[in-house]
């Protein structure tokens, strides 16, 4: 389980999030705060992966809190995902700096939540993949530097296309460490080659998936499907 602390200044968004956290599986709320100090101690003592961290604090910053557990704890500090009303540039300047993972402007859903906890895990998961290696080529760089934001599928499909089936496909596209096929995203994701290929050939007109042909001994090119980096 990723062990996640929900920093908030209003305890009913608080619990709210926490609800929103509870729906996506492989996750736990391990504690809530308010303030700054509440939230230093928690981590002190809760040792959380991740902070659901509102920058709007009654005694300070959410960027603070990052500067100090930075201070205090270097790499060994628990990552972040903002999620605030503030959309001022200098504070998103500010938190890419400190080193959050993403920031998320309220108000939001369900979701838009789950889709960013989902990219964290498998950034963590890739993470983890690797670490049992020396080396890192340049897709797994590229995999990496790309994995803690949520999949750019159309929020809005055309017509005779299901959105979960969308970003299904377009999931079993980032995960995998090579461009597949439609058979292969057809496995990956528990639908028929037909309608693999067919979603497939939508997210390559909506330019989020890149086409790319493999020529093989019998001259015809196969199929390819890689996700484009955002």
């Amino acid at each position: 389980m990723i062990r996640i602390l929900v920093v908030d200044d209003d305890f009913r968004v608080g619990q709210i999030h926490s609800e929103y956290v509870h729906r996506v599986e492989g996750f736990e709320v391990v504690g809530e705060a308010a303030t700054v100090a509440e939230a230093l101690t928690a981590v002190r003592a809760l040792h959380p992966d991740l902070i659901l961290l509102d920058v709007f604090l009654p005694d300070g910053s959410g960027l603070d809190i990052l500067r100090q557990l930075s201070q205090d704890q270097g790499d060994a500090r628990p990552d972040a995902l903002m999620v605030t009303a503030d959309h001022d540039i200098s504070s998103v300047r500010a938190a890419m700096k400190l080193g959050a993972i993403g920031y998320l402007v309220k108000p939001f859903g369900s979701a838009d939540l789950a889709e960013r906890l989902i990219a964290y895990r498998q950034l963590r998961d890739r993470v983890d993949a690797l670490s049992r290696t020396s080396t890192a080529d340049q897709a797994d760089v590229d995999a990496l530097f790309s994995a803690a934001r949520p999949p750019a599928v159309p929020r809005v499909p055309a017509k005779g296309h299901s959105a979960p089936t969308l970003t299904a496909i377009h999931h079993a596209l980032r995960n995998a460490r090579t461009a597949l096929s439609a058979a292969e995203a057809a496995e990956a994701t528990g639908v028929s080659r037909a309608t693999a290929q067919r979603y497939l050939s939508y997210l390559v007109k909506e330019g989020t998936v890149r086409l790319e042909l493999r020529y093989g001994t019998n001259g015809r090119p196969e199929h390819r499907y890689r996700p484009i980096a955002r």
